[in-house]
């Protein structure tokens, strides 16, 4: 799978990883549903690096389509709220 952070570029990961994300989108979606703001930043961020640590980044001359879009690092909790549906960031 192709994942764009937003403001970065893309990282390409095994299907096999999307459990874990999955987990960390979950608990993502909770912490700003209680407007939880620092577990917000820290599941976020932990997100953000279970990416990068899981992906391998692709040339920034490459346009492959993404299947996820994550927000960039320093994203509100306002602008995150508005990139999701109800699934959340990713879809289930």
């Amino acid at each position: 799978m192709i994942v764009r952070i937003m403001g970065e570029g893309q990282w390409k990961l095994a299907d096999s990883h999307f459990v874990e994300l999955n987990k960390l989108d979950d608990e993502l979606l909770a912490e700003m549903e209680a407007g939880d703001e620092e577990g917000f930043r820290r599941t976020l961020g932990a997100l953000l690096g279970a990416v990068r640590r899981l992906g391998s980044p692709l040339r920034d001359d490459a346009l492959e389509p993404s299947e996820l879009i994550l927000p960039e690092p320093g994203a509100t909790l306002e602008e995150v709220r508005a990139m999701l549906s109800d699934d959340g960031l990713i879809p289930g």
